[in-house]
């Protein structure tokens, strides 16, 4: 049994991880969904808080824990300087802004000579746990969880519905835009730090636009009605392109079929606890027939 397993480990580890931090990407962009913000700057962040830790850990002689919270404070503090004016925006012109951002991120990162420019950082020690991923992940579920059932969660969907109506009720928009924003950016910052110090090497092209959509991707695909649907998404999209590793030079068309289908007919993702409802009172009403 013991063999067994350490064969699997060293084949599907990296699998494994990335599940794990996946997961938390899609959570970081779950926040920030969940009060009606479409930000595509997850990634950027994400490579903020990978570069902060990687540097911390490179080029002193600080502890690993030390730099996980710089994983978390350098992408927050960058997250409360841009989203006082760019939250001022909604819907695409969001986007399209936080893009951008994350544009700027990935050039400033081309070109400085402490970040390693193109090459970026290589041999950064791995000190990523596997027990560091769920420790870190259930904190985080956990902290969602409450914040959903208190006045914070209530004041997310309220502004996520209408903001006209939650401005008119006496919550303060900005404030609690700014709160889901910078708390998205610690999540994906965190996420960035252990995934740095996982894979050894970190690069700008590891957090350009393609990363961003594959975050958002995630969080859609398993549905942002609850917090169980980010993690059915990232678990999902972790797994399948190794179970379509068949397909070879065709796994990326199927996956984009798998997409375009649960888009096209499961609008509100896979975990949509309405549908669930619908289905369980058919099979109810079929039992009673």
């Amino acid at each position: 049994m013991l063999e067994w397993w350490d064969g699997f480990w060293a084949i599907y580890s990296s699998v494994i991880f990335g599940i794990g931090i996946n997961a938390m990407l899609a959570l970081s962009i779950y926040l920030t969904l969940s009060c009606g913000l479409l930000s595509l700057a997850n990634a950027a962040f994400m490579g903020i808080g990978a570069y902060a830790a990687a540097m911390i850990t490179m080029q002193t002689s600080l502890s690993f824990p030390v730099a996980l919270l710089a994983s978390a404070i350098a992408p927050a503090l960058v997250a409360l300087v841009i989203g006082v004016p760019t939250l001022r925006l909604s819907g695409v012109y969001l986007a399209m802004a936080t893009l951008g951002f994350g544009e700027v991120v990935r050039v400033i990162v081309l070109n400085l000579d402490i970040t390693g420019g193109p090459m970026g950082l290589n041999g950064i020690e791995q000190k990523t746990e596997w027990w560091h991923i769920i420790l870190l992940l259930g904190t985080m579920l956990f902290a969602l969880a409450r914040m959903r059932r208190s006045k914070i969660g209530r004041a997310f969907e309220a502004i996520k519905e209408d903001e006209i109506a939650a401005r008119l009720m006496g919550v303060n928009v900005g404030r609690y835009k700014l709160l889901a924003f910078v708390s998205g950016a610690i999540i994906a910052g965190i996420a960035g730090g252990l995934n740095a110090h996982y894979t050894f090497t970190i690069g700008p092209a590891n957090y350009g636009f393609e990363n961003a959509v594959d975050i958002l991707t995630m969080a859609v695909f398993g549905g942002t009605s609850n917090l169980i649907g980010p993690l059915v998404g990232s678990f999902t999209l972790s797994v399948l392109p190794e179970l379509m590793s068949s397909l070879k030079d065709f796994r990326l068309a199927a996956n984009g079929l798998i997409l375009i289908i649960v888009i096209l007919y499961l609008p509100k993702g896979i975990c949509d606890p309405a549908r669930f409802r619908q289905l369980r009172r058919r099979f109810q009403s079929s039992k009673v027939q």
